[in-house]
């Protein structure tokens, strides 16, 4: 059994940020015999080599690159518990910081921030915008007070929970003019005959890929992933491609002409939208209040979504 001991881990890290036992000595404000023993000690430990020291500095093995992810993230909550405990004693006001999904992040939430700023004008507030599986990761390190996602694709529940903020609806959007947009009697064979854009940046996690497996339907032969919305309608608009927004993700494109929402239902485009955070988290009012903004904002754009069809 491995026993790590996690300063050495801190020191690892540092080491293979700065490439060289002087210069990590240096920052950490130790010296370099100190730390060069530190990291033979943390190698017996291990039982394994774990970084390669050559005429160029120092640079991980294999087995030192998976250890170092793991190092940086303590060196992280380190930093993370440090800062949260000063801002308690001084009776400092922490930054709100939310996680959204990029879809959201063009007119929902923009929306609800300024609404929620007219209550609530002071105070720091942070977005992050990632995909859905990087968001949760990240909500379970405290990197984020709460996320707005999707409950659908979620696999990430011990330790967290969710609740449930408004319906969403996605489309499937494609450019002006492509071969399918005077079809009436679309199906999901026809739709990945053609090849699709994917707004995420871990294809296993998508909502096509879910749709795929749940239907039982051969994915396109042909999927590009992006992480940003902006790239995936630009992508679209310029090819054959097809993508699945919410029709509110593309609202100005649609208004414009690039893209249009193809003449196709079914309910495994329907979802629900979801705020999530860690079990036993309590929201005070501010976030409380930012979340009540969310959930209005949401449900008005898909109401109005829902009127004009």
């Amino acid at each position: 059994m491995f026993e790590i001991d996690p300063k050495k881990l801190l020191y690892f890290a540092s080491v293979i940020e700065h490439g060289s036992l002087n210069r990590a000595a240096k920052a950490l404000a130790v010296s370099q015999p100190a730390l060069s023993t530190s990291m033979d000690r943390l190698e017996a430990e291990m039982g394994m080599q774990l970084l390669d020291r050559g005429p160029r500095g120092i640079s991980p093995t294999h087995y030192g690159e998976i250890l170092y992810c793991h190092a940086r993230l303590i060196r992280e909550e380190v930093q993370l518990a440090k800062r949260d405990l000063l801002n308690a004693r001084e009776g400092q006001v922490e930054s709100i910081r939310i996680g959204s999904l990029p879809s959201m992040a063009g007119s929902i939430i923009p929306m609800a921030i300024g609404r929620w700023r007219v209550l609530h004008p002071q105070g720091d507030l942070q977005v992050v915008e990632n995909a859905q599986f990087d968001l949760l990761t990240g909500l379970l390190r405290r990197d984020f007070d709460f996320v707005i996602g999707f409950t659908e694709v979620f696999d990430m529940l011990d330790g967290l929970r969710q609740q449930v903020l408004f319906r969403d609806l996605l489309c499937v959007i494609a450019r002006t003019g492509h071969p399918l947009h005077d079809r009436t009697d679309l199906t999901w064979n026809d739709l990945v005959s053609y090849p699709w854009i994917s707004p995420t940046s871990r294809r296993t996690h998508t909502v096509l890929q879910h749709l795929m497996s749940t239907l039982n339907v051969a994915p396109p032969q042909q999927i590009t992933v992006c992480g940003s919305v902006s790239l995936l309608k630009s992508l679209v608009a310029e090819s054959d491609h097809l993508a699945m927004l919410p029709v509110y993700a593309a609202t100005t494109e649609i208004a414009e002409g690039r893209l249009m929402a193809l003449p196709f239902e079914d309910p495994f485009l329907h979802r629900n939208i979801a705020v999530f955070f860690r079990e036993g988290y309590e929201m005070d009012a501010s976030r409380r209040d930012l979340v009540a903004c969310v959930r209005d904002t949401g449900m008005e754009l898909v109401r109005v979504r829902t009127e004009a069809d």
